[in-house]
């Protein structure tokens, strides 16, 4: 009996033996963690387009003042008014232009009498001299005399001229059919015009057209173009999005701190007015569009093997050399491997171009999770994808996966 117990616990045993070994052997066996991040090369739309911050104005604004010194005796126009062509806007006391307008009225009717009286004198002295009463020299006299009062007749009636213009500018008039957008002047105010007019109003033409002047930098400026279109928004309205066109390049450079900018005119259809002078437009210049192309992530452009990186790729190149060739392993890794020479001065963005374009170098990971260069051209690119132009060495294809960063290296890394 015990002889048979035995054999029973030890049939068990070997049974669960038997059991522990092949569940070890059927058990999940845990990659290693990846090195890297990676993301796929895909097929797409891109739209490449350059970032700009500018400000709304209206297309036509004009600086209203006055040509004459004097009170403000009456204020017909405020903040946002409508207002036409020759409508009053502002009247200056007159008074004293006026008094100066009598005085002007006066000082012509003086030169009118003296004119009349050189006149007399002069057809007089020519009947005395037919007469040779008196001498030519008397003759001459009076129409020196009579062409003075003529002189100074002129005078008198431009003067009143003047005075009488002067009397006509204490009215201050709307130069255009237009939208108070400012005014700096209030009744009772005294305004003096001496050698700088001063200003009592800002017109804006007409708000349903508007244009925002944008800063773009000298990086940019070769691929902006008139007619492209423009997208933008305004803090007043953050869920809404406006369109505009490039209007006009501006050669007038601005310098600040050391950056170049050049000034971009972008004309708006403000038809239902939403837009309003002063507002910060933050825009973006669509360039290029483009609605099917191989893209890839523009993040593997800038990733640069680090030295744990070229120490595995070197090791890798060894093993397919032929002094390696019957090592473990041999000939697993990548033709495309770069030798250590090449490696130890390439800093992963090449600065070489072909053909006019610039060449760049991409990475997959190959076997061992040892990266492999793949060199290529690019087209249009925003931050987030780039076109895939050509591949020039090695071979990059839709839903390739290219290293982007290590993965134990931050977010933000490049």
């Amino acid at each position: 009996m015990k002889r048979s117990t035995k054999a029973v616990l030890a049939v068990l045993m070997l049974v669960l033996a038997v059991a522990a070994a092949w569940w070890w052997q059927q058990r999940p066996v845990k990659p290693p963690p990846d090195k890297y991040r990676t993301a796929l090369v895909d097929r797409g739309p891109i739209t490449q387009v350059v970032m700009a911050t500018g400000t709304v104005q209206p297309v036509t604004t004009i600086t209203v003042g006055t040509q004459v010194s004097g009170t403000v005796m009456e204020r017909l126009a405020d903040f946002n008014d409508r207002v036409k062509a020759g409508q009053v806007l502002l009247r200056l006391d007159p008074a004293n232009l006026q008094a100066r307008l009598r005085q002007a009225q006066a000082q012509a009717a003086s030169a009118q009498a003296g004119v009349a009286l050189a006149t007399a004198n002069l057809e007089r002295n020519r009947q005395l001299v037919a007469q040779n009463f008196i001498s030519g020299l008397a003759l001459d006299q009076s129409q020196r005399e009579y062409d003075a009062a003529r002189a100074s007749l002129e005078l008198a009636r431009a003067q009143v001229d003047a005075a009488q213009a002067d009397v006509g500018n204490s009215v201050i008039r709307s130069p255009i059919d237009g939208v108070v957008i400012r005014r700096n002047i209030d009744v009772g105010q005294t305004v003096a015009a001496s050698f700088q007019t001063p200003e009592l109003f800002l017109l804006a033409r007409d708000l349903r057209q508007m244009q925002i002047h944008t800063n773009v930098s000298e990086a940019d400026v070769g691929q902006v173009q008139p007619g492209q279109k423009v997208r933008f928004t305004v803090d007043a309205y953050p869920d809404a999005e406006f369109e505009g066109v490039v209007q006009q390049f501006r050669l007038n450079a601005t310098t600040t701190q050391g950056v170049v900018t050049y000034n971009i005119i972008v004309g708006v259809d403000n038809s239902d007015e939403r837009l309003k002078p002063g507002m910060t437009a933050q825009s973006r210049i669509v360039l290029q569009s483009k609605p099917e192309v191989l893209r890839l992530p523009t993040a593997a452009l800038r990733y640069q093997p680090d030295d744990e990186d070229r120490k595995a790729m070197a090791a890798a190149a060894a093993k397919t050399s032929p002094q390696g060739a019957s090592a473990p392993g041999a000939g697993t890794a990548s033709a495309n491997a770069m030798p250590q020479a090449t490696m130890a001065g390439d800093d992963g963005v090449l600065t070489r171009t072909r053909g006019g374009q610039r060449v760049y170098r991409v990475w997959t990971v190959g076997s061992d999770q040892v990266p492999q260069p793949h060199e290529v051209t690019v087209g249009i690119a925003n931050t987030r994808y780039t076109e895939l132009a050509q591949v020039l060495s090695g071979s990059v294809k839709a839903g390739d996966a290219l290293i982007t960063r290590r993965a134990d290296a931050p977010a933000n890394a490049r």
